[in-house]
């Protein structure tokens, strides 16, 4: 025996090596070189790496949780732990350890188990089942808590904030030995979780106390915090152990909980029935909140590197400011190791003590951003000294400090301190938004008989609640006309005098409005406790609707310590901090937000449609007729509406739309056709299309098919025009538009002008001594905008942006006037636009003097210009010609034009008045436009007009061009242009494009008539002349513009 013990060994060392030659031997079968065996190696040498390291930290969590009881029993039993080995809860004696707790826990939890058991199998696994039909096989095969139970490491108890209430903190932790799996059959996927850490500040609230038996009415939990949470995947989702792929798994279940349960968001458990003021113990009033004055940092790390680090650089900081799921992100500055902010934020705080500021500076980076140091501050603190200023060390891998001012501001029940807040708040230079003066609280409870659209189906009622240009929406109540929602809003307010809420009920998902409601906040301040709790009637909707609301409305009151607050040093070596925003300043420039001047323009081009619907039937549906089809456009906001085409089926409209949009996401550019009748219009569909597709393909073609009809298709162009500082392509861009022009419909827009109204100083004073309540009109052409009027000052701050579509850049100007809230003149500003065209990167910057107001008013605004460029621009050259008959064109330069480059429109026309005149032909002369469009891959045709056509009656013709690529004469190579009334002298300017390759349509042939209708009476043609050109002859390529005579 013991021979045959090293033998036996040495056959099994043998056997291990044979195992690990056998993937080499394999690769070599299936022809795979030594490189892909590396790589597969070194694959699984990573994840089980991961693997090996997840269950580590696995079995050292346990561990830490049976060496800290040992801890303990070791210190009570006076073997001589140190003070420093004990536990957290140990050293701090208002956290109490919960021991008869865990015991509980421990006893109930496979009954626990059992619970979720039947809870994912009998609820959560049909639902998953009836979400898709790709998962009507999901099934849960095990499901298995563990022995392991949740442990509480540590409770602590709080004051509440009134007598019915407790407050209890409890630290959990939870390493547990889970095991659920899930399996779609039909796909052969199997899936799971085994093992998962779940750690956190849970907050347990039990409130209100009850004097009858179960003593508490309801039980609120939630998160202060984030919880840190890891998960070890198994099955399929072993993928998601990779690095990279585990921290977003892992965050995007974060997310998920947070939504439910960490602060503002609770989870609330009634323990009696009919639980009065549920949604406010849902969502109770804020504590108060925290102004936060972001104003520089010191000595940042330099993150920033060059030549693989051999040369440093310096950093670009930004910061991100947290307070519960509040997040905000200041500006980047650039190349900075001593930034300074100087921006104002506000956070909404709930529970104090608890919830702490958490600030994280990092370096921008094109792939991903470095962290430069965090910090964190209780806002228990903030609370106890009102306000704090002072350099704050950064921890975590940064150096350096960062200043911060901390505001305390408490929420008062009393108009009376309004005032007060109102001009305390003109004092401070805030950015990015003004400060808020109070916060809007509303709770939305339910709604009564919402009106039935369609007969016998319930509407799906959702709320949007609108202050100002901020927005909040509802859960969706489905199959109800008498939904329950129980939800609550918050907004910070500017100014509640001349503040409205708007109130919006719509049926979800296709928005209709089932009723609105808009009050004022002014009605608030003279309610008993600015709080307002009634049934409110809704317009536009059913006789007898009603929406269940309450209003409290609360003043944000900065009550500053009787000493103030002491300004902080600066860091050791390095100047002074930044100074304070409060107080009137005269900054040399504006500031706008980072997202001024980032608007672009979306061009819509309606060209037709196909294959509409039949609505005018007579004889009561005996004989069908056709339709009178129009079309309307509906993107940002604004509405366009396209003229009627009488009976048409396949209608031409040729209209282009212009509209300025930003990149705010969940836009839509919505297309709806109708019937134009004479009582009430019918629908023949819609259509719509992601307003940012648009925005990152630049341009769209497409013939989009009709929704909520049988048949039916729409054929548009989008195209985004992004504003260019420079004037290089001014001329091109004027020439093109002119090119693109429809006969019908307003001028194409050259350039887009944004204006930023930032400040007025020395404003004329109203009868002699008081200031005036100043608000601006800016005037475009007949386009006028206002800002808001702001409360009386001399040196009113508006802080806001506004653009403008511009037509002709040379010959318009900015006319801005501002005024007091009742029509008096203070003062007027000429700006011509050719200025702006002169400056450097076409922006005007600075103060400019008031005209008509005191001696020394002025306002303070940035003006910036942006050519509108379009892809036919950028590609565009030009040459007008002279051509006649079937002969090949020879294109002539046009006066003041070079050469064309390559691709794309390849053609400048002169002005419309500056036409030269075509030599009298026998019958008139046609002026085309003919290129193929490489990009696209489409032959261009655009029908200029035709010159002193030959009537063959006394009579003036009404004269349309038909054009047909022949061989073929089918649909889809037939094109028309729009009748022009009694005239020899058309006009059409319309475009035209053909689906072909370049060989194909070199070897066509274009035939053009001009005809005129004979009488509304026929349907019979009168062909005025008639052109055949050989396209083999033209060179596509190129393009140009010219005159060719029309023969019999």
């Amino acid at each position: 025996m013991e021979r045959r013990g090293p033998g036996l060994a040495a056959l099994g060392a043998l056997g291990r090596r044979l195992l690990w030659a056998l993937p080499a031997y394999a690769a070599g079968l299936l022809g795979l070189g030594a490189g892909a065996l590396l790589l597969a190696l070194a694959l699984y040498a990573g994840w089980r790496r991961r693997r090996r390291d997840r269950e580590r930290g696995l079995r050292l969590a346990a561990r830490l949780q049976s060496d800290e009881e040992a801890a303990v029993r070791a210190a009570a039993a006076g073997l001589g732990a140190a003070r420093g080995e004990l536990p957290a809860w140990v050293s701090f004696p208002d956290v109490e350890r919960a021991e008869w707790l865990n015991k509980v826990l421990a006893q109930a939890w496979p009954f626990f188990g059992q619970y979720m058991e039947k809870l994912l199998v009998d609820k959560v696994a049909p639902s998953i089942r009836a979400s898709n039909t790709h998962l009507q096989t999901f099934t849960f095969t095990k499901v298995d808590m563990g022995e392991k139970p949740l442990r509480v490491l540590g409770v602590r108890a709080h004051p509440g904030a009134h007598k019915q209430q407790i407050l209890l903190d409890l630290n959990i932790s939870y390493v547990g030995d889970v095991q659920i799996d899930v399996e779609v059959k039909k796909f052969f996927c199997k899936a799971g979780v085994k093992g998962m850490q779940l750690h956190g500040m849970l907050r347990i609230i039990l409130e209100p106390l009850l004097g009858d038996v179960p003593i508490v009415g309801a039980v609120t939990m939630f998160f202060i915090r984030r919880p840190t949470l890891d998960i070890n995947w198994t099955g399929m989702t072993n993928l998601l152990d990779i690095p990279g792929l585990s921290s977003m798994s892992d965050t995007m279940i974060m997310d998920t909980i947070a939504s439910y349960l960490v602060l503002p968001n609770r989870l609330l458990v009634p323990l009696v029935p009919d639980l009065p003021d549920a949604a406010q113990l849902r969502c109770p009033l804020p504590r108060g909140v925290v102004r936060v004055h972001l104003r520089g940092a010191r000595d940042l790390r330099a993150k920033d590197r060059f030549m693989g680090g051999l040369v440093g650089g310096k950093s670009d900081p930004y910061a991100v400011l947290r307070v519960g799921t509040q997040v905000v992100t200041s500006r980047v500055i650039d190349d900075n190791l001593n930034p300074t902010w100087d921006e104002v934020y506000e956070f909404i705080v709930h529970e104090v003590p608890g919830q702490e500021l958490e600030v994280e500076l990092l370096d921008k980076d094109p792939d991903q951003d470095d962290l430069l140091g965090r910090m964190k501050v209780d806002l228990g603190e903030v609370l106890k000294a009102r306000v704090l200023e002072e350099w704050f060390p950064l921890q975590e891998g940064g150096r350096g400090r960062l200043l911060l001012r901390l505001e305390w501001l408490s929420l008062l029940p009393d108009a009376s301190k309004l005032d007060q807040v109102l001009e305390r708040n003109r004092t401070i230079v805030a950015k990015p938004d003004p400060p808020s003066a109070a916060i809007l609280v509303v709770y939305l409870d339910r709604a009564e008989e919402l009106p039935v659209k369609k007969p016998g189906k319930e509407p799906n009622p959702v709320v949007q609640v609108s202050v100002q240009d901020v927005t909040r929406e509802s859960k969706v109540v489905y199959n109800s006309s008498a939904p329950v929602w129980e939800d609550a809003f918050r907004f910070f307010l500017h100014d509640p005098k001349n503040q409205d809420v708007d109130i919006q009920v719509k049926d979800d998902p296709r928005q209709s409005p089932l009723g609105s409601l808009s009050l004022p906040l002014a009605r608030l301040l003279d309610a008993p406790d600015l709080a307002l709790s009634q049934p409110f009637q809704l317009q536009h909707s059913g006789p007898r609707s009603l929406l269940h609301l309450k209003l409290v409305l609360r003043v944000l009151f900065f009550d500053a310590p009787e000493n103030g607050a002491p300004t902080p040093p600066a860091p050791p070596g390095q100047p002074d901090p930044p100074t304070s925003t409060e107080g009137p300043q005269r900054p040399p420039q504006s500031n706008p937000d980072p997202q001024f001047g980032t608007e672009h323009v979306l061009r819509i081009h309606l060209l037709e449609a196909e294959n509409l619907v039949a609505k005018d039937n007579r004889f009561g549906g005996a004989v069908r007729g056709r339709s009178d089809p129009y079309a309307k456009v509906r993107v940002a906001g604004g509405v366009f509406r396209s003229r009627v085409i009488k009976e048409n089926l396949n209608p031409r409209w040729n209209e282009i739309y212009e509209v300025i949009v930003d990149n705010v996401p969940g836009q839509d550019v919505e297309f709806d056709l109708f019937d134009k009748d004479i009582d009430k219009d019918d629908f023949l569909g819609r259509c719509k299309v992601p307003l940012r597709r648009v925005l990152s393909s630049r341009i769209m073609d497409e013939w989009l098919p009709l929704e909520d009809v049988k048949s039916g298709r729409l054929h548009v162009r989008l195209e985004k025009l992004s504003p260019q500082p420079s004037t290089d392509l001014l001329e091109q861009v004027l020439h093109t538009n002119t090119l693109l022009q429809p006969p019908r419909g307003p001028e194409l827009s050259a350039a887009l002008l944004s204006v930023f109204m930032d400040r007025a100083a020395d404003l004329p004073l109203r009868k002699g001594s008081k200031p005036p309540a100043a608000l601006a009109t800016l005037t475009v052409r007949d386009v006028s905008v206002k800002t808001k009027t702001c409360a009386p000052n001399s040196e009113p701050v508006w802080d806001e942006g506004f653009s403008f579509l511009i037509k002709r850049p040379h010959v318009e100007s900015l006319e801005l006037q501002v005024t007091e809230e009742g029509g008096q003149p203070l003062g007027t500003l000429s700006l011509p636009l050719s200025r702006l065209l002169a400056a450097e990167g076409l922006v005007l910057d600075g103060w400019f003097p008031l005209a008509g107001g005191g001696p020394h008013s002025q306002v303070l605004l940035r003006a910036q210009l942006g050519v509108l460029v379009s892809q036919q621009a950028e590609l565009g050259g030009g040459s007008v010609a002279l051509a006649g008959g079937d002969a090949a064109p020879q294109p002539m330069e046009a006066p003041g034009e070079g050469e064309s480059g390559a691709g794309g429109l390849r053609q400048r026309l002169l002005p419309s008045d500056s036409h030269p005149e075509p030599p009298e032909g026998p019958l008139g002369r046609l002026q085309l436009t003919l290129w193929y469009h490489g990009d696209e891959r489409k032959l261009v045709a655009i029908v200029h007009g035709c010159r002193k056509l030959r009537g063959v009656s006394k009579e003036l013709p009404d004269p349309y061009v038909s054009l047909v690529l022949l061989p073929d004469r089918s649909r889809s190579t037939k094109r028309k242009t729009g009748v022009q009334k009694k005239t020899l002298n058309p006009d059409f300017n319309e475009r035209f494009e053909w689906d072909v390759s370049l060989d194909e349509a070199s070897r066509r042939k274009l035939e053009a008539q001009v005809k005129s209708t004979v009488s509304f009476m026929s349907r019979e043609k009168e062909v005025l002349g008639k052109l055949h050109l050989d396209l083999a002859q033209v060179d596509l390529s190129e393009g140009g513009t010219h005159w060719y005579e029309l023969r019999d």
